[in-house]
């Protein structure tokens, strides 16, 4: 059985920088947003965070073989009529309070179980990472049979994350022909307020939940770490951290198979605390958010109205 760390939240979160680190612990294989495998690298062949295009890189041809034979062997379409009929952020109720799950909820939650597994034997890990974040797919898997889930919720202020999307980022897996998806302030705000409670629904289902703040994550990597190694299940030694320094981190090459930018980098990583928004995010779009959010930020320890949060 694969032991899964699933990191769960809104994108632009700080979900890539906590799951390259975690890639960089003993027994640990970092895979990047598996829930956009099925698309983006068997379909579209898009790079793998080493560089390779994912149907060149060894890492994923092994797991491919091992998974299913081969990725040639995985129907798509299938695993998108799964996804459709199952995991939607509207089905969470559904599936956070029913007795049995459907069989297609069984069915798509085997997709990912034996790529897991897959990674596992391949790498050697004891744990795998999927930073895939979304809400119901946690909800998903927390009925499959066949993964010791545990799952991290990362959480930043919802004014920062509302700014991040409102910014023009390139994919670079694409060779420059696409973009990261943007959302205005205000819809945003209120995905921010959708998925951290699917999250706290999650937990009072019997699911392992850890609750790290991204702010609080890069201002202390080190004890952050720990405590997620802890909790994970994984034993560190003395020099397993040796890889942080003060203000940056050195990484090594991953095989993230999705995701943000910056699981292309390699070497020297800077750790500092993106608060652009404070300077950025117009005052108007700052309150807007603030506001719709108000409770859950007073509930996570965010000040709601103060003009500078930092």
């Amino acid at each position: 059985m694969a032991r899964v760390l699933f990191l769960g939240g809104l994108g632009r979160s700080g979900t890539t920088l906590v799951e390259r680190l975690l890639g960089e612990l003993p027994g640990v294989c970092a895979l990047g947003e598996v829930v956009h495998l099925w698309q983006r690298d068997i379909r579209d062949d898009e790079r793998c965070g080493c560089g390779a295009h994912f149907s060149a890189c060894g890492f994923w041809r092994r797991v491919g073989a091992l998974a299913f034979g081969g990725w040639h062997n995985v129907d798509v379409d299938r695993v998108h009529h799964l996804r459709d009929a199952v995991e939607r952020t509207r089905h969470i109720p559904r599936l956070a309070t029913a007795v049995e799950a459907p069989e297609e909820v069984h069915e798509y939650a085997d997709f990912y179980s034996r790529v897991y597994a897959a990674a596992a034997e391949v790498s050697g890990a004891r744990v795998v990472v999927d930073s895939s974040k979304h809400s119901a797919l946690a909800h998903v898997l927390r009925w499959s049979g066949g993964i010791d889930l545990r799952v991290v919720h990362v959480v930043r202020d919802a004014r920062g994350v509302a700014y991040s999307w409102t910014k023009t980022v390139s994919r670079p897996e694409t060779d420059g022909s696409d973009q990261m998806t943007r959302y205005s302030p205000g819809r945003s705000a209120l995905l921010w307020n959708a998925h951290n409670a699917a999250f706290s629904l999650l937990s009072r289902r019997g699911v392992p939940v850890h609750r790290i703040r991204y702010e609080e994550f890069v201002a202390d990597p080190r004890t952050a770490l720990t405590a997620l190694a802890e909790f994970a299940g994984v034993d560190l030694g003395p020099a397993d951290l040796d890889f942080l320094h003060d203000g940056q981190a050195d990484l090594k090459v991953g095989h993230s198979a999705a995701g943000n930018p910056m699981r292309f980098t390699v070497g020297q990583l800077p750790l500092r605390r993106d608060d652009a928004w404070v300077r950025s995010l117009p005052p108007r779009q700052r309150r807007l958010v603030g506001a719709v959010c108000a409770p859950m930020l007073r509930a996570y320890g965010y000040p709601v109205f103060r003009e500078d949060a930092r």
